[in-house]
């Protein structure tokens, strides 16, 4: 038979999921020392990461900047590179 359903207030809830992020531990472990089970840690958790999902889309749209920023400057040094190419052979045809 199914026991009572416990309910946790938002504050117990949030404190589960920074032990889990902060501290690195398996949602089992820390599931296990506070007493509640495991699949319910693991929906709270995967709730907090999707709502945070939302303040890592700054993190997500600096990393897709310096990408874009990345591309940009290894197009922009192909060419001197190929003109540095260019000038060498020219150095050893005008050398012999």
């Amino acid at each position: 038979m199914a026991g009572k359903r416990r309910k946790f207030d938002a504050e117990f809830r949030e404190g589960a999921v920074r032990i889990v992020a902060e501290t690195g531990k398996p949602i089992a472990q820390v599931a296990q020392d506070l007493g509640i089970n495991e699949t319910t840690l693991a929906s709270w958790v995967s709730r907090a990461r999707r709502a945070g999902g939302a303040t890592a889309t700054g993190e997500d749209e600096e990393l897709a900047r310096l990408r874009r920023e990345n591309t940009r400057l290894k197009k922009d040094n192909k060419e001197p590179a190929m003109e540095r190419d260019v000038l060498k052979r020219c150095m050893v045809l005008w050398v012999k």
